[in-house]
């Protein structure tokens, strides 16, 4: 499996104050990472600067077998190259059906006033009757999406960027506000994305992450303290010092 996104001496500063210090970072594809650490460890900083939200003040952030440098790139040009992310806080159009915001992000070159008057092919048709299965919301379809659960909602924004086919997914903490079984509903649709692509889930909570079964990436202040399974890195002493003795 080779790299598809490489992060090296990555280091960015606020006001002085070092969020990301000279981070180095690797996940191959198809794989499925869970990245952990207090607050104000550098999670949200590291997924802005992947997204191209933040720019690094020194490093490198490739992606891709092109290696291609994201830094400098605008938020939209690394979209287009191929990563979606996922907001803490569902962001769905909540005065549209389920269909209709799937059918709006399927990646078709289309203005937004083609979006009004689109009535889709049957290939488009499938793939959002394919991703509402995969998410858990084909009985929903012709819902209204305001009407949706908290974890539906959620569910549909992960359906959304499906759609858009991202070749690496960054999910900001999916578990938070939902259900135990919304929980578990959400372990399983990101285990089966992540067969296909790559996955970055950042979590507070450490059943979910454990339930992911993956490798995991121990942040703090802006650098990895430690990588390897939950069991592994939860008996690191350093990340027993900084994380779970709080």
């Amino acid at each position: 499996m080779s790299s598809l996104l490489e992060m090296s001496g990555v280091s960015v500063s606020f006001d002085g104050f070092k969020a990301i210090n000279n981070l180095s970072f690797q996940i191959a594809e198809p794989e499925m990472r869970a990245v952990i650490g207090p607050n104000g460890a550098g999670k949200t900083t590291f997924m802005d600067i992947v997204t191209g939200k933040t720019r690094p003040d020194t490093g490198q952030v490739l992606f891709g077998e092109m290696n291609l440098s994201l830094v400098g790139m605008s938020e939209s040009q690394i979209s287009r190259a191929g990563i979606g992310r996922k907001f803490q806080k569902p962001t769905v159009f909540e005065a549209q059906s389920v269909r209709d915001n799937l059918a709006m992000a399927l990646r078709n070159p289309r203005g937004p006033f083609d979006v009004l008057i689109f009535r889709g092919s049957r290939k488009d048709a499938n793939r959002i009757d394919e991703i509402a299965d995969q998410v858990g919301l084909v009985d929903q379809l012709s819902r209204t999406s305001g009407e949706l659960s908290h974890g539906q909602k959620q569910w549909l924004e992960i359906g959304m960027l499906l759609a858009q086919d991202p070749r690496l997914l960054l999910v900001d903490e999916p578990a938070a506000g939902m259900t135990p079984a919304e929980r578990e509903k959400t372990t399983d649709i990101l285990i089966q994305a992540a067969t296909t692509r790559s996955v970055v889930v950042v979590e507070h909570d450490m059943e979910f992450v454990r339930r992911l079964n993956c490798k995991v990436t121990v942040l703090n202040e802006g650098s990895v303290l430690a990588e390897g399974t939950l069991d592994h890195v939860t008996k690191t002493p350093e990340v027993i010092d900084v994380y779970l003795g709080r």
